[in-house]
C-alpha cells in the first residue's frame, strides 16, 4: 500500500537522500576499481555521489526519482547484508547482526518523522519491523541529525520508503546547513617504513605524504618544552620515540618530554585454533615481527581442551595495541582470502 502511495500518488518526484557511512562501508559500496558503485548507478538509475576527503566518515548522496532511490537503497542494504554474512563465516558469532544505515536528515524535518508523542516513528517501526532512532543532537557544525535504521534489508527498504513519504509531505523549514565530515587528526605511527593512522581500535595503512611529513618532523628538534609548540612547523608536530617506534600526532600536540608515554593497557582477542598458525608463523617468525613492528607485548595462551579458540593478550600503549591488532587482522585476512604471506 505504501509503495503504491509513493509511486502512483504523485510522489514519484526527484528526491535527494544523504547517508553517513564509515570508510569500510564506503569501500564496500565502491568495490574493486569502482565496479560495485558503477553497477548500482546503472541498475538503479539513481545518481550516487560519495564525498571526497580522507575522513573516517563520508557522505553518500543518492539522487533521483523515488523508485530509482529505492532500488539504490535496496542494493546498498543487500550489499551490507552480504558483507555481514561473509564476516560471519570467519567468526564464531551465532546471531546475525542487523544491517544498519544512517540517514542524514534536516533537523526541521525530524519532528514530523517522530510525530506527536512519538506516534509516527512508532507507526514506522511497527509497520516495517525496522528499528528507527533519531539522534537527539545535531551533527557537528550543521542543522542535520542522524537517523539510524537497522533490520533486515527488506525492513530497511520499507522503512526508507515511509521516511521519504514523511520528508516529501513535510519539506525542511528555513536554510539547512549540511553536515560535512571533518578529517580526523589521528595519531600516526611509523613502523617498518610504513605509516599507520589510528582509527578507533585499529591502525590503518596511511598514504605516502605522511612519510614526507615524518621526515620533516625528524629533521626538527624531536621534543618541544611543555606549553610550547615548534614555530618552524605549519602545524604543531610532536615526535615521540617509543620502543624504537616513531609516532607523530598532527595538531594539536605538545610533547612534555621523554617520560610522557601514554599509560599501558591490555586488550584481549579470541582467535580460532585453525588460524593461530598464520599469526605465529614458522618458528614464531610472524608473531615476533608483529611484536617488533607494533612495540606491544603479545601473549598467546596455550590451547585448552575442548575449546576451538585461543586467547591473545596484547599489552602496550593504545597506539601499540591498535597497530598490533591491525597487523594480526591483516594476517588473518591474507589467510582467509588466500593471499598468502603478507
Amino acid at each position: 500500500e505504501m509503495e503504491s502511495k509513493v509511486s502512483e500518488g504523485g510522489l514519484n518526484v526527484t528526491l535527494t537522500i544523504r547517508l553517513l557511512m564509515h570508510g569500510k562501508e564506503v569501500g564496500s559500496i565502491i568495490g574493486k576499481k569502482g565496479e560495485t558503485v558503477k553497477k548500482m548507478r546503472e541498475e538503479s538509475g539513481a545518481r550516487i555521489n560519495i564525498s571526497e576527503g580522507n575522513c573516517p566518515e563520508r557522505i553518500v548522496t543518492i539522487t533521483g526519482p523515488t523508485d530509482a532511490i529505492f532500488k539504490a537503497f535496496a542494493m546498498i542494504a543487500y550489499k551490507f547484508e552480504e558483507d555481514i554474512t561473509n564476516s560471519m563465516s570467519n567468526s564464531t558469532a551465532t546471531s546475525k547482526p542487523p544491517v544498519t544505515l544512517r540517514l542524514v536528515v534536516p533537523a526541521s524535518q525530524c519532528g514530523s518523522l517522530i510525530g506527536k508523542g512519538g506516534s509516527k516513528i512508532k507507526e514506522i517501526r511497527e509497520s516495517t519491523g525496522a528499528q528507527v532512532q533519531v539522534a537527539g543532537d545535531m551533527l557537528p557544525n550543521s542543522t542535520e541529525r542522524a537517523v539510524t535504521i537497522s533490520g533486515t534489508p527488506d525492513a530497511i527498504i520499507q522503512c526508507v520508503k515511509q521516511i521519504c513519504v514523511v520528508m516529501l509531505e513535510s519539506p525542511p523549514k528555513g536554510a539547512t546547513i549540511p553536515y560535512r565530515p571533518k578529517p580526523a587528526s589521528t595519531p600516526v605511527i611509523f613502523a617498518g617504513g610504513q605509516a599507520y593512522a589510528i582509527q578507533g581500535q585499529y591502525a590503518i595503512p596511511h598514504p605516502d605524504q605522511l612519510t614526507k611529513l615524518h621526515q620533516l618532523a625528524m629533521q626538527q628538534t624531536p621534543f618541544t618544552p611543555l606549553g610550547q609548540t615548534t614555530p618552524a612547523f605549519p602545524v604543531a608536530l610532536c615526535c615521540c620515540v617509543q620502543r624504537g617506534l616513531e609516532a607523530i600526532t598532527i595538531f594539536p600536540c605538545i610533547c612534555p618530554g621523554l617520560d610522557a608515554s601514554p599509560p599501558a593497557s591490555t586488550h584481549e582477542l579470541t582467535i580460532p585454533n585453525d588460524l593461530i598458525g598464520c599469526i605465529i608463523g614458522r618458528q614464531g617468525t610472524k608473531i615476533n615481527e608483529i611484536r617488533q613492528m607494533s612495540g606491544a607485548q603479545i601473549k598467546i595462551a596455550n590451547a585448552t581442551e575442548g575449546s576451538s579458540e585461543r586467547q591473545i593478550t596484547i599489552t602496550g600503549t593504545p597506539a601499540n595495541i591498535s597497530l598490533a591488532q591491525y597487523l594480526i587482522n591483516a594476517r588473518l585476512t591474507s589467510e582467509v582470502t588466500g593471499m598468502g604471506a603478507l
